[in-house]
């Protein structure tokens, strides 16, 4: 598991600040922890016996000794919590259970409209959260901590969503007030690329501390991990790569009110009405991609388009950003190749070479699980926090 946000605990005082060295689940002794904090042995015993009454760590095999009797070790106990995540997207939501770890206990995924409103889609969330940590046999105590990514901008210190295009009722909707009233933990909400970074990142590339999330789907946006933090701008909108206008787009109209945007020349129902108009029938993102996947020539071409398109944006955000790993996920990478083939082919012949001789740029390993995975560590993140731990002891 990967902190992308947290700051050094080394020298602080208090269990919850003990605990930022143990979460990363590897074993240490009371001795290593007194040597690493300069705290003193009595010290340190002290706040292992907190977190241990807490549960939160527990001992694990006795680490080798040159005599005597081996001290104790103790390491992060990923069972002693459980956090829900929820990737809510425009027209499907999935709910999980995870631990501490961002292993996944439990699962369910439907159809279903993010238009509906938030009263509507928050409750079966709720509802459908709650079913899923009685059927593992868990006491709803357990809970530390609910993450949630939504397919539109996200005010990242009140988790509002703020003028969500295709989220009718949402636009400043108390996402996170509304949940405790149900759930009484905190609740973390995001736009779904960035917890899709968060996703990507922890389960493929743990130690990249420079990232790019690249989801093209209905739209086209990125999600950044620069020095292993998550760049949420300003108003929580860094990444919003959909709407750069890309020259040979220039008489396209976008939904947004401009013209030549990346979204209207590269998204999946962009790709679809350009077949289209070439007398190939193609409704939507899914029909692309099975047409790729039969060999059709002409979708594999617009395809391989969709993606220099997408690599003259990326260009730009190498120069600027730098990442080391630039990820392509959404519903339009199933694509496969085609897709990737065509941005690495502009991105690595337009960058500067030093910024390009170390890069990677891949297909998804996350996939479909992204986001659920992302939101499960946007919740744990909080959760073991320094003030997560102090509020899970005052409950």
């Amino acid at each position: 598991m990967v902190d992308v946000n947290r700051g050094s605990a080394l020298g602080l005082s208090g269990a919850s600040e003990l605990f930022q060295l143990l979460r990363d689940g590897e074993p240490r002794t009371r001795a290593s922890l007194a040597q690493t904090t300069g705290l003193a042995r009595s010290t340190i015993a002290a706040r292992v016996d907190e977190l241990m009454q807490l549960g939160l760590v527990s001992p694990v095999a006795d680490a080798a000794s040159t005599g005597g009797r081996p001290p104790s070790q103790f390491a992060l106990n990923p069972s002693a919590r459980i956090v829900l995540a929820a990737d809510l997207g425009a027209s499907h939501a999935t709910i999980a259970v995870t631990d501490l770890a961002g292993t996944v206990l439990a699962e369910h995924s439907e159809r279903r409209d993010i238009a509906e409103g938030p009263e509507a889609v928050l409750g079966w969330m709720v509802e459908a959260g709650r079913a899923l940590i009685d059927g593992l046999g868990r006491d709803r105590h357990d809970l530390a901590a609910i993450g949630i990514g939504v397919p539109g901008p996200v005010e990242h210190s009140t988790g509002r969503p703020v003028n969500p295009p295709i989220m009718p009722g949402w636009d400043r909707f108390d996402v996170p007030g509304w949940v405790q009233q149900h759930l009484e933990v905190p609740v973390l909400v995001d736009n779904d690329v960035n917890i899709m970074a968060l996703g990507e990142r922890a389960l493929a590339w743990p130690q990249v501390e420079h990232l790019m999330f690249v989801k093209v789907a209905t739209g086209i946006g990125s999600g950044i991990i620069s020095g292993g933090m998550l760049q949420r701008g300003a108003q929580g909108i860094a990444g919003d790569i959909g709407h750069v206008r890309v020259a040979r787009g220039s008489d396209v109209p976008c939904h947004c009110g401009n013209r030549g945007c990346l979204e209207a020349l590269a998204s999946g129902p962009a790709i679809a009405r350009a077949l289209r108009e070439q007398g190939i029938e193609a409704e939507t993102s899914n029909d692309v991609v099975e047409l790729v996947k039969h060999g059709d020539i002409e979708a594999i071409q617009a395809v391989r388009q969709a993606g220099r398109d997408i690599g003259e944006v990326l260009t730009a955000c190498v120069s600027l950003v730098n990442p080391s790993v630039v990820a392509i996920g959404g519903s339009m990478a199933r694509a496969g190749e085609h897709l990737i083939a065509g941005v690495r082919e502009v991105v690595y012949t337009r960058s500067m070479p030093l910024a390009t001789e170390h890069l990677t740029i891949v297909q998804s390993a996350a996939a479909e699980n992204a986001a659920v995975l992302g939101a499960s560590m946007l919740a744990i993140h909080h959760a073991l926090s320094p003030e997560g731990i102090d509020a899970l002891a005052a409950r």
